[in-house]
């Protein structure tokens, strides 16, 4: 019952955010995201003794976000600070070793796995409409129901048993071919004017990585020794394990819409 109730509230603040508010505020609700996740990052990297400056480095993660999701905040120089910033912190360490890489590498992570896709999600919301941001959201959750209930019933061989033992192939499949499906239908009549071959290719390519997403972050998890990466919703676990495949699918739909959709 709790993982109903948080499904269902969390479920009416998004789609009310998107469909109801204006661009703005997904933006900000981006940005909140973006600062929630990265906490969760940072506790992820803490488990492997991992260090990183959490201020500079969560504030560069909410300005990344920003500025994908709004024309008013420069990405170059949000990027090319956070760069220089971090590198200079890593300097006045002043403790040559291995671990400066890794440190180093863990800081600027961040930025591209959780700022910019979210701001991204609020850029599709911005430039493409409240419809293309719902039919992104929508294929999400057609593919992992697929997946979820094709497993269930068919699944027999692992997809990626060291990474995640109870996905399989099958629902792979499953969750690949409706999700595709339900990213077609839906784009074919929300962009008329794009070419429908490239309508269907990015329907597969975004179904597929948006697979990657959720294995890459129950890769970061398992590397970590936690099951979830936090408590913060009820039943669901935290901010990443809810939004992991939207963190790879949404910045290659940003392009599409963005760019690609007019034939």
């Amino acid at each position: 019952m709790t993982r109903i109730l948080s499904a269902v509230v969390l479920l009416a603040l998004v789609v009310g955010v998107i469909w109801f508010m204006p661009p703005i505020a997904t933006l900000l609700l981006a940005a909140i995201a973006s600062a929630l996740g990265f906490v969760e990052y940072a506790r992820l990297a803490a488990s492997l003794d991992v260090h990183m400056p959490r201020a500079v480095v969560g504030t560069a993660v909410v300005a990344a976000c920003l500025a994908v999701g709004s024309p008013a905040v420069p990405l170059d120089a949000v990027l090319l600070s956070a760069m220089i910033v971090i590198g200079a912190l890593a300097v006045a360490g002043g403790n040559p070793g291995p671990g400066v890489l890794r440190d180093t590498a863990v800081s600027l992570l961040p930025l591209f796995y959780i700022g910019l896709p979210l701001g991204a999600l609020a850029g599709i919301r911005l430039w493409g409409g409240r419809e293309a941001l719902m039919l992104l959201l929508g294929t999400i959750v057609v593919s992992d129901s697929a997946q979820y209930y094709t497993g269930r019933a068919l699944g027999r061989r692992p997809l990626a048993p060291s990474i995640s033992p109870k996905k399989t192939i099958e629902g792979a499949m499953g969750g690949l071919v409706l999700g595709t499906a339900a990213m077609t239908f839906g784009g074919l009549r929300l962009f008329p004017a794009a070419a429908p071959l490239i309508v269907v290719l990015v329907a597969i390519a975004i179904v597929a990585v948006g697979m990657v997403g959720d294995l890459f972050e129950s890769l970061l998890k398992r590397s970590a020794g936690v099951k979830d990466s936090s408590h913060l919703i009820p039943g669901h676990g935290g901010v990443l394990d809810r939004i992991d495949s939207r963190l790879f699918a949404g910045p290659l739909y940003y392009v599409f819409v963005r760019y690609l959709q007019v034939s």
